[in-house]
């Protein structure tokens, strides 16, 4: 089992192996016999299969590409980086898909933070094609299949899992990117192709987006926050999220420019990872500047976790939207038509409370404060803790109607 869980460490997909012992069996001595973990060969797709995705993207008249997590891999970007130039086809990307492809990028629409009914799904109906890349199911479905003209190749090291709303006509199995790189090889720009409508639409989304950006309302809206981290945050520099609604937020309006630089969890939703997400990201790279927002419920869920900042003497900035409620199920008790109930709460002063663990607390009055705090923080050494009010409001006008003027297109 040692031997095992060494090998499903190395496997494709990376990641911590857990392993645990009964008591019983832990105490028990063993003979010296070590086995060697095996070599993992990594799959490559078979030359016909190459062909179909090749035919059904140049037959296609409004292609769309999309990367997902499983394209978040070095070698990977830069292989559909060059394939995005040499077609260029627009792309899209999930939540744990973002910089995949710097999203500074002309033909970069956007982030998939819903499943349905956001700005960028009227361009996803539009398509007739997707080319879907690194997809995989433990991520919220960027976007939701139907029996319809809409044809979907999966390209992946691993074949699709059918279920109701995922079923693509053809799997690409094997090196995604081996596979990237000969379709690259083999594909040429189609006359037919109408990629009109999506520049369009990239042009009211990013509308849509920016329309808040610069309104300096106190307290603080998310997509204003966003705005100013953009700002003073450098290409490397790494955002850590928990989970809450500004996650939304962020997903759809922060343009990330390198791979892992926006962490996020979009399987689970675990609340209180924000913060440990952070602190491990700075360990691995010291030298870049990380910042975790996180909302004050996630935050309460694993604030301690500030002492083990605090011990290892990270630098470290901590930003808490504070609206002493559980903003995520607040908005969802209110779009499924219930009564707010049970998800306001008092919060402690968190300002005392980083200073109890040794860390520095800071609360902004304005919008001036909250970018001049930011920027000292991320130039200052230690744990640095911003207690930020936010302002929802806007959560249910924006989040909840956003196709009244799409369907009408």
């Amino acid at each position: 089992m040692v031997s095992e869980s060494f090998r499903l460490a190395q496997e494709e997909r990376p990641g911590a192996v857990h392993l645990e012992l009964p008591e019983d069996v832990a105490t028990e001595e063993v003979p010296d016999q070590l086995f060697q973990p095996g070599q993992t060969n990594h799959p490559t797709a078979n030359q016909e299969n190459i062909r179909d995705a090749v035919n059904m993207i140049k037959k296609a008249k409004m292609p769309l590409l999309l990367f997902g997590a499983g394209a978040n891999r070095a070698d990977t970007c830069d292989a559909l980086k060059h394939f995005v130039n040499k077609t260029g086809i627009p792309f899209f990307n999930t939540q744990m898909g973002k910089g995949v492809v710097d999203e500074r990028h002309e033909l970069f629409l956007g982030t998939a933070a819903l499943s349905e009914n956001d700005f960028l799904h009227s361009a996803i109906k539009k398509a007739d094609l997707i080319v879907n890349i690194g997809h995989d199911v433990i991520e919220k479905p960027p976007f939701i299949m139907k029996h319809n003209n809409v044809k979907v190749i999966h390209i992946n090291y691993f074949p699709a899992q059918i279920d109701a709303v995922y079923f693509p006509q053809l799997n690409v199995v094997g090196d995604i990117t081996d596979t990237i790189q000969r379709i690259t090889t083999e594909m040429s720009i189609s006359e037919h192709w109408d990629f009109s409508f999506y520049k369009e639409m990239k042009e009211k989304i990013e509308g849509h987006l920016t329309k808040y950006f610069e309104d300096k309302r106190f307290p603080i809206l998310p997509q204003r926050l966003v705005t100013v981290l953009r700002k003073e945050l450098p290409d490397d520099g790494i955002l850590s999220l928990d989970n809450g609604i500004y996650k939304i937020w962020f997903a759809r309006n922060y343009k990330a420019y390198q791979r892992n630089t926006l962490l996020l969890d979009n399987a689970l939703a675990t609340m209180g990872a924000g913060l440990p997400v952070a602190m491990m990201a700075k360990m691995l790279y010291p030298k870049r500047k990380v910042v975790a927002v996180v909302g004050d419920g996630g935050f309460m869920m694993n604030s301690q976790e500030l002492e083990t900042a605090v011990r290892l003497k990270l630098d470290l900035t901590v930003i808490i939207l504070n609206d002493e409620s559980y903003g995520m199920i607040k908005w969802k008790q209110e779009d499924m038509g219930f009564e707010n109930y049970g998800m306001d709460y008092g919060n402690p002063d968190f300002v005392t409370y980083a200073e109890s663990y040794g860390a520095t607390g800071h609360r902004p009055k304005n919008d001036k404060e909250v970018i001049t705090t930011i920027r000292e923080c991320l130039n200052a050494k230690g744990v640095h803790l911003i207690d930020m009010a936010v302002d929802y409001s806007l959560n249910h006008p924006i989040l909840n109607v956003l196709l009244k003027e799409n369907e009408s297109n």
